[in-house]
This record gives C-alpha cells, structure tokens and sequence, in this order.
C-alpha cells in the first residue's frame, strides 16, 4: 500500500505545466530557400537578373552545394528561379502558371471546394461587368457572338465546348486590359474545371448553357449592367445545377 501525499506534493504536482514538445528545426534546404529569397528582396533583384554563383553562395551560407541546389529547384519549381544551362541561375518573371497547376492538382476531388470556387469565378465575374459594359469594343462583342455561335453549333450536336467556354470568358473581359484579372479567370476557369470535371460531367441541357452565354453577350451588347448581371448570376447557378445532379447519379 503506497503512503498517501503530503500535501505540500500535491500542491507542486497541481502547479506543474506540462513540457512543451520541441520545435523541429526546418529542414536545411529550406533554411536556404528562405536566404535566398530574402538576398533577392534586400537587393531589389528583378526579372532577369543573376543570382551568384552555387559555390559563392555555399559558401557563404556556409552549407554543401548540394542543399544550395535543392533550394533552387524546389524555388524553380514554383516559378521564383529558372536555371540556364551553362549560364547561371536568374530571377525569373512572375507568373501564375505554377500557383495554376498547384491550385488545380490541390482542389481535385474536394467538392466544397469546387463549390468555393465557382462562387469566386461568379462574384468576380459579376462585380467587373459593369465596367466591361462601359469599355468593349464592337469587334470583341462581334468575336463573342462568333464564339457563342460556335457553342450553339457543339451543344445542336452535343459535343463539349469547353475551349471556346474559356476563351468566352477571356474575351468578356479583354477590354479591360487588366493581366492581373485575366490570370485569376484563367486559373479560377482550370482549377474549377480540372477539380470538378466539369468537361466529362453529363449536361442534359447543353443548349440552356449556350443560351446562358448568348444572353449575356446581349446584355452586354445593348449596355444593360443589371440583365448582364442577372445572365452571369443564371449562367453560374446552371453549373451548380449540373454539378449537383452529377453528385446524384
């Protein structure tokens, strides 16, 4: 029989904190992504220029080449670096196409997100309308009604017409000239389409979404904001429509 606690030990044994795990230090390549992206900030480094040498840099980070060269690859791969064979390493222009192929591969199979991003793809498309209203052009809406005659021709027959779907939405919003906006509905028309399937998903109405996009360049044609609106608004609620009955089935 064990002799009961005092209660002096009681009380200590109330007043301990558990110990804290220890914290893993990150891994060393890693530590050196992040030196290297702080050398191109503090140096103002663009588009172009040359990062030092594998050797200077090892050695002044005091590391092996070998975790110099993870970190670049791993920084080459989401679009920060690019290597030139027998040249050196340079910062490479911005673009989306990594966070592109990274969103879409992430999203497939998540249906709540596939839902997340239809509705992103509607509040944006629906909230910069207006200002498309007031900057086309009549030759872009003469190569959308091109498009969406092209799309009536795909769904008389039933086939796919997922390519001029996308180049529908570039081309809504070309007169804006904004390439910070034209990236976003790229990346939210793949990701959403490569997350959700969309393209091999069953639609028993293809001419009703043909008709949704004829609508809305009309809308548009005639500068009326709150139709353009209410036809993108009727456009997005169709792919909830064929996405949820593809849930059922």
């Amino acid at each position: 029989m064990s002799e009961p606690k005092s209660s002096s030990e009681t009380k200590l044994n109330s007043e301990q904190k558990s110990i804290e795990p220890l914290t893993r230090p990150p891994l060393l390549h890693v530590s050196v992504q992040e030196s290297l992206r702080k050398y191109i900030q503090s140096n103002q480094l663009k588009a172009g220029d040359p990062l030092p040498p594998e050797t200077f840099l090892a050695q002044r980070l005091g590391v092996g080449r070998n975790s110099v060269r993870e970190a670049i690859k791993a920084l080459e791969s989401i679009g920060i670096l690019e290597t030139r064979r027998g040249i050196g390493v340079f910062v490479k222009e911005f673009s989306f196409k990594p966070l592109l192929d990274n969103l879409a591969y992430g999203l497939q199979d998540s249906l709540r997100d596939v839902e997340e991003l239809r509705e992103i793809r509607r509040v944006l498309e629906t909230g910069l309308i207006a200002k498309t209203i007031e900057m086309i052009s009549a030759e872009d809406i003469a190569a959308l009604r091109q498009l969406t005659e092209s799309m009536r021709r795909r769904a008389e027959r039933q086939e796919s017409f997922a390519e001029e779907d996308q180049q529908f939405h570039q081309l809504l919003f070309r007169c804006q000239n904004n390439h910070m906006l034209s990236a976003l509905i790229d990346i939210f028309w793949v990701a959403f389409n490569k997350a959700s399937n969309f393209t091999s998903l069953d639609n028993p109405t293809p001419l009703a979404t043909w008709r949704d996009h004829h609508e809305i360049v009309e809308a548009v044609a005639a500068k009326d904001v709150d139709r353009a609106r209410q036809r993108l608004d009727d456009h997005y609620r169709g792919i909830q429509q064929v996405i949820a009955r593809n849930r059922t089935t």
